[in-house]
């Protein structure tokens, strides 16, 4: 920041209004006007940029939605490009603002400012006049020259931060599903065993499914019995787990039915049918209560092998055409038990977990320690760029 410091010694810095050097307009196009196949970019009231064969303006402008996103959605256009008749262009007209200077300030500092205009906690619409009247940082009002070179070398900063960060987030992405591709495929091949080598047999001849009993989220309390509702079997859980998220009352739970240490809890009902049969092996000394949208398993099979398992193409390919379809997609015991799993001796389960628990384990700790360290360079970035851009 002594960099800044050193920029700004001795600046002025005059305030005005961007209705004062912006012309301020909304565009004339609607969706009926898309063309995923256009030429044109056609900018409405989301991020996402969709397709024109028509453009309205060819210029270096500012998009910000006339509603939705207010204060959260901003696009830098240079060029031809369609605008939504919801949307509002904002075109620099002084030749000593850099816009995109403004575009960055704009981005840092407009929805503090819109809030104030607003009733409630969220700006759902603006008006032009709420646009004129957002007020801009002039530096070196009477030098226009270095007033420019300013904004140019602040927006050439948090261009790089930009970029650096943008960089990083792709390599950091595309480690993450590089490493579960691989995690997929030796998963894949460790659980497919050539004809002859093992036995396969249907989950209902090696063990038993049982339902769980109906619990609502308001039943849910801090502290108490240890339940698992269906809906954590997709947010919360993986292939094993030893504590639970949630806690019922000991009252409640002596109603219903619970899992004990080395069963196997299965997820009956989703939204698609990708959703269904993803298990998690229960491992915790106390027992827990299962949601009546999941089955528990009870086996003499390993249950992080079965969990591994129920993971893998092969068992969702099985258990596709016992899954009822409608607004909700789910599966009965019948459909669950007829799956056949290849079931090697203990021993070489034992061997198939661990060589997959340290797969998981590498996967996982990539999956949060990436989007962590994306995480943090966006707060840097975000930081330095309120730093850089705050001067008052």
């Amino acid at each position: 920041m002594s960099y800044l410091n050193t920029l700004l010694q001795g600046v002025e810095i005059e305030w005005t209004t961007l209705g004062e050097v912006a012309e301020i307009g909304t565009g004339t196009s609607n969706r009926n006007e898309e063309d995923e196949n256009g030429k044109y970019p056609f900018y409405v009231r989301s991020q996402h940029v969709l397709k024109s064969n028509h453009f309205q303006f060819d210029e270096t402008a500012i998009l910000v939605p006339g509603e939705g996103g207010i204060g959260d959605i901003f696009h830098f256009v240079q060029g031809k490009y369609a605008l939504h008749q919801r949307a509002y262009r904002i075109k620099i007209l002084k030749s000593e603002l850099e816009p995109k200077f403004l575009y960055f300030y704009m981005r840092n500092n407009f929805k503090s400012y819109i809030l104030t205009k607003s009733v409630g906690a969220t700006a759902t619409s603006i008006r032009k006049p709420m646009l004129e009247g957002f007020q801009i940082p002039i530096f070196c009002p009477d030098n226009p020259k270095k007033s420019l070179e300013i904004q140019q070398k602040i927006v050439g900063i948090l261009d790089k931060f930009t970029e650096l960060t943008a960089e990083l987030t792709a390599e950091l992405t595309a480690e993450l599903t590089a490493r579960k591709q691989q995690y997929h495929y030796y998963r894949e091949k460790l659980l497919s065993f050539e004809e002859g080598e093992v036995e396969w047999q249907p989950l209902g001849e090696i063990g038993e499914f049982i339902r769980g009993r109906r619990f609502v989220k308001d039943d849910i309390i801090p502290e108490g019995v240890p339940c698992i509702h269906y809906g954590e079997m997709y947010t919360h859980y993986n292939i094993w787990a030893k504590e639970s998220k949630s806690f019922l009352s000991a009252d409640l739970a002596k109603k219903l039915r619970s899992a004990k240490k080395g069963d196997v809890v299965f997820v009956a009902a989703g939204e698609t049918i990708e959703d269904i049969g993803k298990a998690t092996a229960w491992l915790g000394e106390e027992d827990v209560v299962i949601h009546d949208a999941c089955f528990f398993y009870k086996s003499t099979l390993n249950p992080k092998y079965v969990a591994y398992f129920s993971r893998t193409k092969q068992f969702h390919d099985q258990i596709k055409k016992h899954i009822s379809s409608g607004k909700i997609s789910a599966i009965n015991a019948r459909g669950l038990e007829k799956v056949i799993i290849p079931v090697p001796s203990p021993e070489e389960q034992e061997r198939i977990v661990t060589i997959l628990d340290k797969f998981d384990v590498l996967t996982s700790s990539i999956s949060e320690g990436l989007p962590k360290e994306i995480e943090l360079r966006k707060k840097q970035y975000e930081y330095y760029r309120d730093r850089l851009l705050a001067f008052v």
